[in-house]
């Protein structure tokens, strides 16, 4: 198939264009290669990519309304994956316009994109935050959203909405992915995994929020791209049965679901910092710090949908997946 991955210089973006191009697809990925973090990693990201048949790459901003439809336009794509997006709750308090023109603009220039263009599925990434002030766990697909605790959060619950008209109104038939905090080789600088790995090698001390009284249920790269995948040749379809009076946020009278993508199996921050310490052959000089704006205590997935729709849902250890981490960071910084 002729497949476009926005944001395929991102974590999650060249991974996907990777495994979709290995199994013979031919993909178009863009990306505006934004200093939101270091670009060298970005630029090595699609340095993976560069000389295999079939990828080709466009540096572009899907903000850009006129750009966006002539892409579409000019790329006759039978599928999308748009993973393109601001991302990072805290930076959100400090920046909130980048996450309205990332998140909001250039996700309905892309849905305009598919509608005008007849693209047979849109996946898009959303989030575990949109689950928000929800204390209920795991946090299930059939759960009301309606209280994000972050403008990042409300973005992606925004997608969803988004998203939800255009199956309704134009037949567009749409996914949207819940991931749970992704972590491995080429993994954003930003996120905790690369913070601690990077500060215990150089001897530094890691910040470490809520007094450590937090959970996070870590999800491997391979996982989450092994579910994009079995997702993006699952088209969805209308519940010819779907209960007008008592609706469920899950599902849809319109071609259009929602998965989570986590382990199924949240982990006590401090033993996560444990399991790192571990991997890296050092023990960590912890700074404590009170709970920060925009974070949430714990997420935890329900994995049931997932599993039911495409025979898969992610159980690589947390062991296994930090051990990969740690290997691919020691070479790639040469720590």
């Amino acid at each position: 198939m002729r497949i476009l991955v926005t944001g395929c210089a991102g974590f999650i973006g060249m991974h996907t264009a990777q495994r979709l191009v290995a199994r013979g697809d031919e993909v178009v990925g863009v990306d505006n290669l934004n200093d939101y973090y270091d670009v060298k990693l970005k630029v090595d990201r699609l340095r993976q990519l560069e000389g295999k048949r079939g990828f080709a790459f466009a540096e572009l901003d899907l903000a850009d309304r006129l750009a966006c439809a002539e892409l579409f336009a000019k790329g006759r794509f039978q599928r999308v994956v748009h993973l393109a997006a601001q991302p990072g709750v805290r930076y959100s308090l400090k920046n909130p316009q980048a996450y309205i023109d990332s998140n909001l603009v250039a996700f309905g220039n892309v849905l305009e994109g598919c509608r005008q263009q007849g693209v047979e599925h849109l996946v898009y990434a959303s989030s575990s935050s949109v689950y928000g002030a929800n204390r209920k766990m795991p946090f299930s697909e059939h759960d009301n959203v309606d209280h994000p605790v972050s403008l990042y959060a409300a973005t992606k619950k925004a997608n969803e909405l988004m998203a939800h008209t255009y199956s309704h109104l134009f037949g567009l038939p749409t996914t949207g992915l819940r991931f749970f905090t992704v972590y491995g080789p080429w993994g954003r600088p930003d996120m905790s995994p690369s913070l601690f790995v990077g500060a215990i090698l150089r001897g530094e001390p890691i910040q470490v929020f809520n007094e450590g009284k937090m959970r996070r249920d870590f999800t491997y790269i391979d996982d989450i791209i092994e579910g994009v995948v079995r997702v993006l040749d699952k088209i969805p379809e209308g519940q010819p049965d779907f209960d007008h009076a008592h609706p469920d946020p899950a599902a849809s009278h319109a071609p259009y679901r929602i998965y989570n993508i986590g382990n199924h199996e949240p982990v006590e921050l401090m033993s996560f910092i444990e399991t790192i310490e571990r991997a890296v052959g050092r023990k960590a000089e912890k700074i404590f710090l009170p709970m920060q704006p925009g974070d949430v205590e714990a997420t935890y997935a329900d994995t049931t949908l997932l599993r039911e729709a495409v025979g898969f849902a992610p159980a690589t250890p947390l062991a296994a997946g930090i051990d990969q981490f740690v290997t691919w960071y020691r070479a790639y910084y040469r720590l």
